[in-house]
């Protein structure tokens, strides 16, 4: 058999030939578009519900979030189980799919009935949808550095936070791209409790006196020569000295009470990982094509 084989195909080279090159050209398209991830996601269709209640211990976190909705999440269709987990402040409820369900089919049904259980929740808790990614999607790691050395940590994080990170969020089939060291850019208000004693100054009244002061109002139209002007107040907080002079009311006097009489304003990083190149993540979705 082998032998007639052979003395066809040497009789045959023509035909041999043309379909060696077939076979080649087939094999080559194939690799180019079958549809394999370099790492396969093998993890349960997942919906994450993340809560944040801040300043809750966990036993409140417990029983005032994660008990309600993991309850009212048992009832999702298609869900086989649903697991909870209350830390300081985050409530974490993961609602595991039959196999085979379409990710963003259990994401609308997760988000159905999260609408109706959200209303009975404590007014501080906002819950929302993690996303459509696990923790084996992690596809793609870079780091950004600067090698003429004319940036900062700060700069390179600002740089990462307010553009490449929208840039490849918009690139299709990626789920999430985190962001992780890098120095963060903070102002942070120190304020001296004596001080705020002797002015009678609560400090959630110093809380929404920062927030107003740091925002842009509208003043509606003004008339003028037949032309319409519109008025608005820029009130966003551009420098330390801008924080120092929000103010948070009137002395028994009249006195004008500043934030930088109760408080020490001062600019800082936090430093999200002790390295001097850091490195941001990006969530890549395990879709099959």
């Amino acid at each position: 058999m082998i032998a007639a084989v052979i003395r066809w195909s040497i009789h045959n080279r023509l035909l041999v030939t043309l379909a060696t090159l077939l076979l080649a050209g087939w094999g080559i398209w194939s690799a180019r578009h079958i549809p394999l991830d370099a790492l396969p996601d093998l993890s349960d269709v997942q919906v994450i519900v993340k809560t944040g209640y801040p300043g809750q211990a966990p036993q409140v976190v417990e029983s005032q979030v994660t008990y309600p909705l993991a309850t009212a999440l048992l009832a999702v269709p298609g869900a086989v189980s649903v697991r909870g987990y209350s830390g300081f402040g985050d409530s974490f409820v993961y609602v595991i799919f039959k196999d085979g369900t379409d990710l963003y089919w259990a994401r609308s049904r997760v988000l159905e009935y999260l609408s109706q259980v959200a209303p009975r929740l404590p007014p501080q808790a906002q819950p929302a949808l993690g996303p459509d990614a696990t923790g084996v999607g992690w596809v793609y790691e870079y780091a950004l550095v600067d090698r003429t050395g004319r940036h900062d940590l700060a700069q390179l994080r600002s740089l990462q936070d307010w553009f490449l990170k929208y840039e490849l969020q918009s690139l299709p089939g990626v789920a999430e791209v985190a962001t992780v060291g890098g120095m963060v850019k903070q102002y942070q208000v120190v304020l001296d409790p004596n001080r705020l004693r002797a002015y009678g100054l609560p400090l959630a009244q110093v809380r929404m006196a920062v927030q107003n002061a740091n925002q842009e109002v509208g003043g509606s139209v003004i008339e003028m020569a037949e032309a319409e002007y519109m008025v608005r107040s820029r009130g966003y907080l551009q420098t330390i000295e801008d924080l120092r002079r929000v103010p948070l009311g009137v002395s028994p006097a009249g006195t004008p009470i500043l934030l930088g009489d109760v408080a020490k304003c001062a600019s800082a990083r936090s430093c999200g990982w002790a390295r001097r190149n850091w490195m941001a993540k990006a969530k890549w979705w395990a879709a099959s094509s």
